[in-house]
């Protein structure tokens, strides 16, 4: 019953300070996390209060960029618990150019965060929204995995379950490169100390020379279902884990390797989709063949293969889709499908419904019209 009242609380209080469309938010705090990783503290330029939100969902932000012709639109996880009422907070990594093509721009928005905001800056955004969170009444044991930068859902979702006393069973298992990459170090260590049932697991994948082990880190190695095993009791535990795509497919395949129910899995993915080889192969023939219809403009573009997702094939071709995660879960980039159907690169955060895609994660499996 209590449960029951407290989400019915939640849900009044939601509704109640909820807003529309986007809304001004002044940067009150920029912190340097790590090299690459900063936090910034927002809160409403209006001074009204703020909903509290589910711990794992994210923010989707409109920014004015020099040099663009269109606002960008980009999702970031929130990073800290709800129970903050005057500020959220977004932790940000910069993403370089890849290592393998450094003819590619770095990330658009990501540098733009690190380099061009600063404290007092105003920055419009939508009220917090995602299907990607934590039951927190819940009461049976849960484990929790980040990848690198996706820690920023699965720590909002630790902050919250300790500043409740949840007294449920909790594994935080995060994955980066080294002590270099190692986000909120400081503060995990403090949450496992003050809360007996609370046990951190650190993989380093690349450890330095000066990387200690049982210091700095508890495992060398990637955050593998074979890695964790041996920490665990059992398989009866929820899983949630935000990280890129490749780590999400391994994990999720082989938890359920292991006997872990689908319906205990729960993810996010971040960054592009990588489109899997044989998709790519099952197209490369009847390339030349097939056609993108975008009624609204008038265009037909021919599939190209050198592209990820029919996003990034109507942005090549300067048709406007919105966009914002780029990965699936968001749901910015959903569009209706005319005639045609596609196959997904990537798990959408939530499945669209029939006759609609998310652009950001999709390819045709033939021709197709588009109501764009």
């Amino acid at each position: 019953m209590d449960q029951i009242i407290q989400t019915k609380q939640l849900e009044d209080e939601r509704a109640r300070f909820s807003w529309n469309g986007f809304r001004k938010f002044e940067i009150v705090s920029k912190v340097k996390e790590t090299a690459d990783i900063t936090s910034f503290y927002l809160s409403p330029h209006d001074g009204k209060p703020l909903p509290k939100f589910y711990p794992g969902q994210f923010l989707t932000f409109q920014l004015h960029i020099p040099g663009q012709q269109k606002p960008v639109v980009r999702c970031y996880s929130l990073s800290d618990s709800p129970h903050h009422p005057d500020r959220y907070r977004v932790s940000v990594k910069r993403v370089p150019p890849p290592k393998d093509n450094p003819n590619v721009p770095a990330g658009l928005v990501s540098n733009y965060f690190h380099d061009n905001l600063n404290e007092s800056d105003i920055v419009d955004i939508k009220a917090p929204s995602g299907h990607f969170f934590i039951d927190m009444y819940a009461k049976g044991p849960v484990v929790l995995i980040g990848g690198g930068v996706g820690i920023t859902p699965v720590l909002s979702m630790l902050n919250a379950l300790v500043e409740i006393e949840s007294q449920r069973e909790i594994w935080f298992f995060l994955g980066v490169r080294n002590k270099k990459e190692h986000i909120m170090k400081e503060h995990l260590e403090l949450v496992e100390r003050a809360n007996a049932n609370v046990n951190l697991k650190v993989f380093y994948s690349s450890p330095a020379e000066t990387d200690i082990k049982d210091v700095d880190y508890h495992v060398q190695g990637r955050v593998t279902v074979d890695n964790f095993k041996p920490f665990l009791s059992s398989n009866n535990y929820d899983f949630y884990i935000c990280a890129p795509p490749p780590m999400i497919k391994d994990l999720n395949s082989d938890l359920a390797d292991w006997g872990v129910p689908k319906a205990n899995i729960h993810f996010e993915a971040f960054g592009p989709a990588t489109v899997k080889k044989v998709k790519k192969d099952s197209i490369k023939e009847q390339v030349s063949k097939i056609e993108i219809k975008f009624t609204k403009t008038g265009k037909t573009i021919p599939w190209n293969n050198d592209v990820s997702s029919l996003l990034e094939l109507a942005e090549q071709n300067s048709i406007h889709l919105e966009s914002g995660c780029r990965a699936g879960n968001c749901g910015s980039c959903l569009t209706a499908i005319i005639n045609g159907d596609v196959t997904y690169v990537g798990e959408p955060g939530t499945p669209p419904e029939e006759g609609s895609c998310l652009t950001c994660i999709s390819i045709p499996k033939g021709n197709i019209s588009l109501d764009a």
